[in-house]
């Protein structure tokens, strides 16, 4: 293939074009160098303080001596940077170039001469660009010097930022003391709320349940006793068997240990209990149980014999919770011989002090409707004399307080001498015979009509008989013939026995008042009859559980689910009772309740049935309910409740009631009263 030939105006043309990129590649480089010159001048470390100023000028001498040392060597620095445009370009620049501001570390140093001055130098260099990045974003990274006196041995600290420091560190320990202080003064008040809790605390516990007995130390305290109570049911089992198949050495040897086991274990009801010979019994019977083991041991006959026994253990039980139902009952009913004395002596000195000719004070007070008034029906010396002296003490003005007490014509006289004898601090109390009201009769209250049955008063006078046993707890309950007394259900006509009074405040006598109760008058019932605090919880306490709603007659009119409330403290409306003509629908109630198919008697059933849809739910903290048969209530609601009420059997003046809630009754009882040491009422 012919080359074609090349012009020798062409060939000109290309030689001026490449001589000219030749002077432009020199150019190019002079002005990089150039600026490479300037820059490395602007990279210099800012000194303004005096110990930088300091600094600054021995770097210069020492930079000064260096300088001379390599000008006469003609030391270049190759210097490595990205230009303008980003590229990475390398040029060499003179350390006389340099601005006076970088110093070299040992600039005369013999064991390594200028070559490591040198490098120390280019270093330096590379570290300058980096901190002038740094000083771009953060002031205080610039006043540091960081990265800029690297090569300039130790790290110097500006005055701002050494002050800066000291401020953050006093800042710190002024809230380190400020902490040790909260905490000091918490563990202080810590420690003093635990010596105050210490003071209360009974360490002199004594009987079965001392948290100190050795038996607490072992989790199986009664490991060895429940072994001999085994041991002892295994035995009576085998006995019987080897008494059907004619072993009587087997079964007197059996029937043997057993007695000899009962009375080792006694009435212990843990291992430390037990006398020291306990464990050989133990043994001795186990050795007895192996042989009768090896003898009779069947498994289908042991098995039927267990189940006989398991049988008639429960009938025992049953009987047994039946028998202890009915003593409850009979206890509850009992009146304690210095509870029945206390009313005697009263009664004797009423007449034979001439108090019966006495007439009540404050007579103006009794049908004042801007005052106070209370509603007590009890025939209870002791339990009324504390609801009046519980109330009164924490009433703010006693003297406007008045106190309506109704009992019957064997107690009449011995309660009007107690509060003749101890009247209450202001208070204005009324005591009256429920014989005197001649308008409840017969013909116009069901109860005392139903009394007259037959079959009532054998239903309820006859209860006490043997035969009652067969019943289960809750018929003996409601056949007690309290819940039949007149007193009881004097309740429903509040309205004829008070007539000028607007508002009463209805007390059962086993309740203690424990804060004043004044504001109960202020509350604004809405149009309601009665006010009281409701007792249902979840499923607990409702309708359902007081009226027979497979009768069709409640399953129409009423609700189930609605919630029950309680007797004991109740606000009552006079004037809208009279409106709705409460008494008429208790007595319409109670008329066809007559066979009891529509509830058990009682005096909270009719209740609920009066006033349904018609109660005012109050706040629970005024009335706390159950201290009377539930041990396990809440101690706090308690001690907060205005008015605690022992309802159930477990009265407050019996010995049946429960210890730990008796002293919030007890210390309103004046056992100092002559009335009561005669009586020996202790508490």
């Amino acid at each position: 293939m012919a080359v074609a030939p090349t012009s020798p105006s062409t060939f000109h043309s290309l030689l001026f074009l490449l001589i000219s990129l030749v002077v432009f590649q020199f150019l190019l480089v002079g002005a990089d160098a150039s600026t490479i010159q300037r820059d490395i001048s602007r990279y210099h470390t800012p000194c303004e303080c005096e110990q930088c100023r300091h600094l600054k000028e021995k770097g210069e001498s020492s930079v000064t001596g260096t300088n001379k040392l390599l000008d006469e060597k003609n030391i270049d620095i190759i210097a490595t940077y990205s230009n303008n445009y980003g590229a990475v370009q390398s040029s060499r620049v003179k350390f006389g170039d340099l601005s006076a501001s970088w110093v070299l570390e040992n600039p005369i140093d013999g064991r390594h001469g200028h070559p490591k001055s040198v490098q120390v130098a280019e270093d330096s260099f590379q570290s300058g660009l980096k901190v002038e990045e740094k000083t771009e974003h953060s002031t205080d990274d610039h006043q540091s010097g960081e990265g800029e006196l690297r090569s300039s041995g130790p790290s110097l600290i500006s005055p701002v930022k050494h002050k800066r420091q000291l401020m953050r560190e006093e800042r710190r320990n002024l809230r380190t003391a400020e902490l040790m202080g909260i905490d000091k003064e918490a563990n202080d008040q810590m420690a003093e709320v635990a010596i105050n809790r210490t003071k209360s605390f009974d360490t002199i516990v004594t009987g079965k349940y001392s948290i100190w007995r050795r038996d607490y130390e072992n989790p199986n305290s009664d490991s060895t006793l429940k072994l001999m109570r085994d041991q002892i049911i295994m035995a009576i089992a085998y006995a019987n068997i080897a008494k059907s198949k004619n072993e009587s050495v087997l079964y007197n040897s059996l029937m043997k240990n057993s007695k000899l086991s009962q009375n080792a274990i006694g009435e212990a009801t843990s291992d430390a209990e037990l006398p020291a010979s306990a464990l050989n019994r133990a043994k001795s019977m186990g050795c007895a149980l192996s042989v009768a083991k090896d003898k009779l041991y069947d498994c289908h006959t042991m098995e039927t014999k267990l189940r006989a026994m398991l049988q008639s253990t429960e009938d025992n039980v049953n009987d047994l919770k039946k028998k202890s139902a009915f003593l409850i009952q009979l206890a509850a009913k009992t009146v304690p011989k210095p509870l029945h004395c206390l009313p005697l002596q009263l009664a004797s000195d009423y007449f034979l002090l001439g108090y019966s000719n006495r007439e009540d004070v404050n007579k103006e007070k009794l049908e004042d409707p801007s005052l106070y008034h209370y509603a007590i029906f009890s025939d209870n010396v002791l339990a009324t004399s504390v609801v009046v002296n519980s109330t009164v003490l924490h009433a703010k003005g006693p003297n406007k307080h008045v106190f309506h007490v109704v009992t019957d014509k064997l107690n009449y006289a011995a309660m009007r001498m107690w509060f003749l004898v101890n009247p209450p601090a202001g208070a204005a109390v009324q005591v009256q015979n429920i014989d005197d009201f001649k308008w409840l009769n017969s013909s116009s209250c069901s109860v005392l009509r139903q009394l007259e049955s037959a079959r009532l008063q054998e239903y309820y006078f006859k209860a006490n008989h043997p035969s009652s046993l067969s019943l289960g707890s809750d018929q003996l309950k409601y056949r007690n013939p309290k819940y039949l007394s007149l007193l009881n259900h004097l309740r429903f006509y509040l309205p004829h026995v008070y007539p000028k009074l607007d508002k009463i405040l209805f007390l059962d006598d086993d309740i203690v008042v424990q804060k004043e109760l004044t504001p109960l008058w202020s509350i604004d019932l809405q149009g309601m009859v009665n006010g009281a605090v409701e007792t249902c919880k979840e499923s607990f306490h409702r309708y359902d559980k007081y009226l027979n709603f497979s009768n069709p007659i409640i399953s129409a009119n009423f609700d189930p689910n609605a919630c029950g409330w309680a007797f004991g403290m109740n606000m009552f409306d006079l004037k809208e009772w009279r409106k709705r003509n409460m008494t008429g629908v208790y007595h319409k109630w109670q008329d066809m309740n007559e066979e009891r198919t529509l509830w058990k008697l009682g005096t909270l059933p009719p209740g609920l049935i009066t006033f349904y849809n018609l109660t005012y739910p109050l706040d629970r903290g005024w009335h706390s309910l159950g201290l009377g048969y539930d041990p396990a209530l809440n101690q706090t609601a308690i001690e907060n409740a205005a008015v605690i009420h022992y309802n159930g059997n477990y009265k407050p003046w019996l010995d049946l009631a429960i210890s730990k809630y008796k002293n919030y009754w007890s210390k309103y009882v004046m056992y100092d009263n002559p009335y009561l040491r005669i009586c020996n009422i202790n508490p």
